[in-house]
């Protein structure tokens, strides 16, 4: 167990004008030495030192940028978040931050370093979930998505077929290499699996992104992961559509919880921003209600597709022009 307070900086977004970073200050949280083993109990054992944590509140954090320096205070659990505004103009691309925790006398007891990703005001936006629409998780039912959790690694956790392809098109879509077009993953998986979905996503060759996950559980609490927090979810798209108003949007998300609800309600709200939804339909029982929300937005010009393999929102993507 590590005890000694530690700072951890999850990727941020913005652009000039609009600037965020998350994170959290622990007071201590458990050492997990990823082992990706294919061995049940070392993955049950790395799992739940994940959720084995106890957040700092109220502490002192400061943030350096570039020259700036913003302080703020964490929350009751620990999170911190940074909006600001720089002083300069802030270039396209991937920037680095550093974020400080101080002690009563102002003195720093932790320290992280972080990164944050302003993308070209031209390019696409791309918001996806994560549980049943990259990776394989059985959401729907808490003992199917413990049971992908418990027995599988990042590197053992199964993504649907060409998701990786699709996204990786995506990713460069109207851009270059160099430029990618942003993706922010939103998911009701908690800030407890960051690093864990961090991995999964590089070994997959998934595009790098800024992900926006659900507050932080303990151990006790496992048995909820991934079932609470959609109200939140919805807060935290509608933030990324506010810090990026001239942007053209496309979600990605499937049925078997609130995502058409959460995406067609943001497309009603935002009709000029939301270019297209795509939601992969897991739930046969669900598709008819699924396929009527997505009509409906239809009607404000935003494109849907609703869809079971990843060829099908590919040729989707291609025929509306998504994909060169």
């Amino acid at each position: 167990m590590n005890k000694s307070v530690s700072v951890k900086v999850y990727h941020g977004y913005g652009h000039t004008h609009n600037l965020v970073v998350y994170g959290h200050v622990f007071k201590y949280r458990a050492k997990v030495n990823q082992v990706y083993s294919n061995h049940l109990i070392v993955n049950v054992i790395n799992l739940l030192k994940l959720f084995v944590v106890k957040p700092l509140p109220f502490a002192r954090v400061r943030l350096h940028f570039e020259g700036e320096i913003v302080e703020r205070k964490t929350e009751y659990d620990g999170f911190f978040r940074f909006e600001w505004e720089a002083k300069e103009n802030v270039d396209a691309g991937w920037h680095t931050v550093k974020v400080e925790t101080l002690g009563d006398a102002g003195e720093v007891v932790a320290e992280c370093d972080g990164k944050l990703y302003v993308p070209h005001i031209t390019q696409f936006a791309f918001v996806s979930d994560i549980d049943d629409t990259v990776m394989v998780s059985h959401s729907a039912t808490i003992l199917r998505r413990l049971r992908e959790l418990f027995i599988k690694n990042p590197h053992t956790r199964k993504t649907f077929l060409d998701t990786q392809l699709h996204y990786s098109m995506l990713a460069e879509s109207h851009t270059t290499k160099d430029q990618p077009n942003p993706f922010f993953y939103v998911s009701s998986s908690e800030w407890n699996l960051y690093d864990y979905l961090i991995e999964t996503f590089t070994h997959n060759k998934l595009p790098e992104g800024a992900f926006l996950l659900n507050q932080l559980k303990q151990w006790k609490d496992l048995l909820k992961t991934g079932k609470t927090g959609h109200d939140g979810k919805l807060v935290r798209v509608m933030r990324i559509i506010d810090a990026f108003p001239k942007q053209r949007f496309i979600f990605f998300g499937d049925n078997s919880q609130q995502d058409p609800a959460i995406y067609t309600t943001i497309a009603n709200k935002y009709p000029e921003n939301v270019t297209a939804i795509y939601i992969r339909n897991v739930v046969a029982g669900k598709a008819a209600v699924t396929a009527q929300l997505l009509e409906d937005v239809e009607r404000k010009g935003v494109r849907t597709c609703l869809f079971q393999h990843s060829e099908e929102a590919i040729a989707h993507s291609k025929k509306i022009g998504l994909i060169n």
